[in-house]
């Protein structure tokens, strides 16, 4: 259905659209107590070690202070979330294992 309601809207499936169907989609909460600094480079190299874990960073959203991120991820399971935390150094509050809820394309 999800593909028949984006050619009647014109619009193609994504990478994203096709790996959430094969993939569970979590929000990782974080706090930082200093405030988040990202060195250059940074993002790479945790990519790099999310992917050993079969973990895919999709994007994050940092509060105004910078002291708390909401990170999406697409990963087998929350242990893995950690696993690769952990290889990268930093925190993980909370796992929530959520799905998507767009306007255009219920699912």
């Amino acid at each position: 259905m999800r593909t028949a309601c984006a050619a009647a809207y014109g619009r193609r499936q994504s990478r994203t659209e096709t790996e959430e169907r094969e993939m569970p989609r979590y929000v990782v909460e974080r706090t930082f107590p200093e405030g988040l600094e990202i060195a250059s480079g940074l993002d790479r190299a945790v990519v790099e070690r999310n992917a050993e874990q079969g973990v895919t960073w999709i994007h994050s959203y940092v509060s105004d202070d910078d002291r708390r991120t909401f990170c999406v991820y697409h990963a087998p399971t929350p242990e893995a979330i950690r696993k690769a935390a952990a290889r990268n150094a930093i925190p993980v509050d909370r796992i929530t294992h959520v799905r998507v809820l767009d306007p255009y394309f219920h699912t």
